[in-house]
């Protein structure tokens, strides 16, 4: 059935400290943005496997997939804040 919402936080944890780690720059994030940018990656990841025909509706994505999901929202977002 999957591993629940405390799965779910526990790797969105992880994926999240991973993608501030393995990319550029500073971002001033705690604890909580930290869990919620694995967590965004995780299901930005999701959605554009689905669209693409990598997974099917029940699938959920791959860890990689979801630390690749979060540096690019960490990318963004640092775009975004530079702009400002």
């Amino acid at each position: 059935m999957g591993m629940g919402i405390i799965g779910t936080i526990v790797i969105g944890f992880i994926v999240g400290v991973l993608a501030k780690f393995l990319h550029p720059g500073k971002d001033n994030m705690g604890f909580l943005l930290t869990v919620v940018l694995g967590i965004a990656g995780a299901l930005l990841a999701r959605f554009v496997g689905q669209a693409a025909g990598f997974y099917g509706p029940a699938e959920n994505a791959g860890f990689i997939a979801s630390l690749i999901g979060a540096i690019v929202i960490l990318a963004v977002y640092g775009a975004i804040a530079k702009r400002n």
